[in-house]
C-alpha cells in the first residue's frame, strides 16, 4: 500500500478516537434517543412532504394560502427542532469537529498548491467575502 495512503488511514483512525469525534457520536446518540426530538423531526419531514405535494399540483389546483400555512408550520417545527437541547448539543459538537476537519483539509490543499500547510493551523476569522481568502474549500 502507498505510504501516504497508509498515513491518511492512520490519521483517520486517530480522528475517530479524538474527543471531538466522540462528542459528535455521543450527541448524535442522545438526539436519536430523544423521543420528543424524533417526533419533531418526523413532523418536520411530513410538513416538507405536504409542501412538496402542494407545490407539485397544477397552478389551478395549488392553494397559495395552504402553502403559506404549511411554510409557517414548517418554520415553527424547525425552530422547535433547533431549540431542542440534544439538537443544540449535536450542532455544537459537529461544528467543533467540522472546524478541525476543515483545517485538516486546508493543510492538504495548501500542500498540494505548493504553499505552507502550517498556515492551516493559524487562527483565522471568515469575513464571508471569499475574494480576499486563500481558501477554506
Amino acid at each position: 500500500m502507498d505510504t501516504l495512503l497508509e498515513m491518511a488511514i492512520d490519521l483517520a483512525c486517530q480522528l475517530q478516537a479524538d474527543p471531538r469525534c466522540e462528542a459528535v457520536a455521543a450527541a448524535a446518540k442522545a438526539a436519536d434517543e430523544d423521543e420528543a426530538l424524533q417526533n419533531l423531526i418526523s413532523e418536520f419531514n411530513l410538513k416538507r412532504i405536504a409542501i412538496n405535494t402542494e407545490e407539485s399540483k397544477d397552478e389551478s389546483e395549488r392553494s397559495p394560502e395552504k402553502l403559506r400555512e404549511l411554510n409557517t408550520e414548517l418554520r415553527s417545527v424547525y425552530a422547535a427542532v433547533m431549540a431542542n437541547e440534544h439538537m443544540m448539543a449535536y450542532e455544537q459538537a459537529k461544528g467543533t469537529l467540522d472546524a478541525l476537519v476543515n483545517k485538516m483539509l486546508l493543510a492538504i490543499n495548501l500542500a498540494v498548491q505548493g504553499q505552507d500547510p502550517n498556515q492551516a493551523a493559524l487562527e483565522t476569522s471568515c469575513s464571508g467575502d471569499c475574494g480576499s481568502c486563500g481558501g477554506c474549500h
